[in-house]
């Protein structure tokens, strides 16, 4: 009996199949890795813009009703000479960020879209555009 050189047909289509089942999970796993990125990012642009506000709030006694477009600072109401709190505002290249200022000197509404989903904000703090919101108080 002549020993055979080279492989069968059934033992390439099993290592072909094992490499596309294997090629697929890395796939899934590497986009959900990519979602869970950018989530943590704007979690941590929306707690930036909290703790700006905050301060900008110790020393005014009241949080600004609007803030600045995205690229400007959030400065102190007389000016950037007298005080600057966040140099510049955090941009989401995917969905801008929300400010909702309730009226009252002590709330106000920070959103953000999450990609892997989120808790449901007020409907009109968000314009509908938010799964995650952060208040004076932290995550609302």
């Amino acid at each position: 009996m002549k020993k055979q050189k080279g492989f069968t047909l059934i033992e390439l289509l099993v290592v072909a199949t094992i490499m596309v089942l294997l090629t697929s999970i890395a796939s899934v796993a590497y986009s959900q890795f990519g979602k869970q990125s950018r989530d943590a990012k704007r979690k941590a642009d929306l707690e930036q813009i909290r703790a700006a506000l905050e301060m900008y709030r110790s020393s005014e006694d009241t949080y600004p009703a609007t803030i600045p477009n995205i690229g400007n600072g959030l400065c102190d109401p007389s000016g950037c000479a007298n005080g600057i709190y966040l140099q510049t505002i955090p941009t989401d290249p995917r969905s801008p960020y929300t400010y909702y200022y309730g009226g009252a000197s002590s709330d106000y509404t920070v959103g953000a879209y999450l990609e892997s989903g989120g808790t449901t904000c007020v409907a009109g703090q968000c314009g509908g555009n938010c799964n995650y919101c952060l208040g004076p108080y932290g995550q609302k």
